[in-house]
């Protein structure tokens, strides 16, 4: 707590020290720096963001006593509708402030001195400047999952981590880290296994003019594994909606790659004759059309003065351009003849071949998680397999040798940037020179909460 002063002179310094702000950043923004350097931009940018932190720690201070007005009986009325119009922000960012300072203000009591704040670390890291709005939003997203049965003394803990790792990383890393953190403590979810059976469902909408359907509802979370997985497999370059299956320029977004999963899935698990019979038959893509419509199709395909005939019908009333009822046919067989090629993986290749197979990805999966460099998240499935020691000229295609990396950190150690080292427990440790070799404890967010050093020590 300050000093005690009177309100009058409380608010001519306040206002003296604000004018003061006014005048340092109306003279900078009035200053060239267009000769001050990069080197010297970057600790402009750090010192302005901290300064940014700092002025929002002082506006939750200044929402809390408007909330909770230390000098008055209660908030004034209409001090949201005020707030709304002075700061032009809409009433849920009011709302908001005010919910979050109470979290980080001391509380008072109708007798005897103030309570310390429900968040006390995040309150002193707020006040200092050090955690900016999306850290705060990571870490209280966080705190707020914590199963109500957590201990004060795990609740801080986990608290004391999240401020810890978000003085040293950004939000994102939080984020994922919090995730993390509230799987250690409620593996099972939030929600029971009724609750998901109960609220898991997909509506397929009705077809429209141009043949697009949507498609929107819940996926419980082991359909959402089987479609990640399926989403991962077509990658940039992979699986193109033409059935190349080469590596070539791919300009298809995130959803568009999601979109061709679910439906590479969908055909190899009908083509894969594994799900049973529907009515006399097997399951399969029925289209009705006619020999003299096929025929026609198959001319225009390659003959651009034949008109295309009316798409075919399903099964399901669902019309399916000639176009794609050829390429589908085409694909039936195509995908045959892969699900025969790929029986019997050995898990040992030694020098045989330096593409890792997918059982030793397995293992990579496990061990690592992701990507392996210190705080990267990318995932395993869009992470890459790393040799270490390197392939060529004596290296080794063993599991204990292969290590996940995502592909631009890979070629950034693959360039020389980076230079990374197997650790006495098995892990890959990286470094860029300038700190010593650590390792990535990302994807395993039980270790950042014990505190396991990095790199491990014994």
């Amino acid at each position: 707590m300050g000093r005690f002063v009177t309100g009058e002179a409380a608010r001519e310094r306040l206002c003296a020290l604000l004018l003061q702000v006014d005048v340092a950043y109306r003279e900078m923004r009035e200053l060239s720096c267009d000769e001050v350097g990069t080197a010297f931009r970057v600790e402009l940018a750090q010192r302005l963001e901290a300064q940014e932190r700092v002025n929002r720690g002082l506006m939750y201070r200044v929402f809390g006593q408007i909330a909770d007005p230390p000098d008055e009986a209660a908030m004034v009325p209409d001090a949201v509708q005020r707030l709304c119009a002075r700061l032009r922000i809409p009433p849920r960012e009011v709302k908001r402030r005010v919910k979050f300072a109470a979290k980080i203000r001391p509380r008072r009591q109708l007798t005897g001195p103030a309570l310390p704040p429900r968040l006390p670390v995040v309150a002193e890291s707020v006040k200092s400047g050090v955690l900016g709005e999306d850290h705060l939003k990571a870490i209280t997203q966080t705190l707020d999952k914590l199963p109500s049965c957590t201990s004060d003394t795990d609740r801080a803990e986990v608290e004391a981590t999240l401020v810890r790792e978000a003085a040293k990383n950004d939000a994102d890393f939080v984020t994922a880290l919090g995730k993390g953190i509230d799987a250690v403590f409620n593996p099972d979810g939030h929600f029971d296994e009724a609750d998901r059976a109960r609220r898991r469902g997909l509506t397929l909408g009705a077809q429209g003019p141009d043949g697009m359907s949507r498609l929107y509802g819940w996926l419980d979370p082991e359909a959402r594994c089987y479609l990640e997985a399926v989403t991962a497999a077509v990658r940039p370059g992979r699986h193109l909606p033409d059935g190349t299956v080469e590596e070539l320029p791919d300009e298809r977004s995130m959803a568009q790659r999601c979109h061709d999963g679910l439906k590479l899935g969908l055909k190899l698990g009908i083509a894969s004759g594994q799900m049973g019979s529907h009515r006399g038959h097997p399951v399969t893509v029925i289209a009705r059309t006619t020999l003299a419509e096929l025929n026609q199709a198959a001319h225009a395909v390659n003959d651009p003065t034949v008109s295309m005939p009316p798409p075919a019908r399903t099964g399901g009333s669902t019309a399916v351009p000639m176009h794609d009822l050829i390429r589908m046919a085409a694909d039936a067989i195509h995908y045959l003849v892969v699900f025969d090629e790929h029986t019997g993986r050995p898990i040992y290749l030694g020098r045989q071949k330096r593409i890792a197979t997918a059982d030793q990805r397995i293992i990579c999966y496990s061990r690592d998680g992701g990507c392996t460099r210190p705080t990267c998240l990318t995932p395993g499935y869009y992470s890459e397999v790393h040799h270490s020691p390197d392939w060529y000229p004596a290296g080794r295609t063993d599991a204990d040798a292969l290590f996940f990396a995502c592909g631009p950190d890979h070629k950034l150690l693959t360039d020389g940037h980076w230079t990374a080292e197997v650790t006495d427990t098995g892990r890959l440790a990286w470094t860029d020179g300038t700190t010593p070799p650590r390792i990535n404890h990302a994807h395993h967010p039980d270790e950042i909460l014990r505190g396991d050093p990095d790199p491990p020590q014994h």
